[in-house]
């Protein structure tokens, strides 16, 4: 059963949340695990993809959007990947989910991460999110950062 971590920022905006989701791939990247970024618009996405290049000094992880994956990477050996509609058919490692609501694709991973910012707004749809896989019976797990 896929394993729900919520990972609560006591303070922060939308970039803060961004900038851990880079920590959280960075450490994923470093257990061999494939990721999926899982971001609410285009927009986001590519911020994120920008945002992956310079969020620590000497930080290096290889990402793709996953609509340039085929054309870029055929053999699909990219670890990352980023992205706002549906996940890639083989990566089941993690999700970071940075959208309002829950992916309709998270039990096929092993791990979901959920980031939650400061703001009241935030923390609203986060409960709303923690609800949805409480009510089907997933284990959450909360840690306050």
């Amino acid at each position: 059963m896929t394993r729900i971590d919520f990972y609560v920022l006591q303070s922060g905006t939308e970039q803060q949340r961004s900038v851990l989701a880079c920590r959280l791939a960075e450490k994923a990247f470093g257990l061999g695990l494939g990721i999926y970024v899982h971001t609410p618009s285009q927009t986001a996405t590519a911020q994120l993809d920008d945002l992956l290049w310079t969020f620590r000094d000497g930080s290096f992880l290889p990402h793709l959007q996953i609509d340039q994956s085929d054309a870029v990477d055929p053999q699909r050996r990219t670890q990352i990947l980023l992205g706002h509609c549906d996940a890639p058919d083989d990566c089941d490692g993690l999700l970071i989910n940075l959208a309002d609501d829950v992916p309709l694709f998270f039990s096929r991973f092993e791990r979901v991460a959920e980031i939650v910012t400061g703001s009241d707004a935030g923390r609203s749809l986060a409960r709303d999110r923690f609800r949805f896989y409480r009510d089907r019976g997933y284990t959450l797990s909360t840690h306050k950062l």
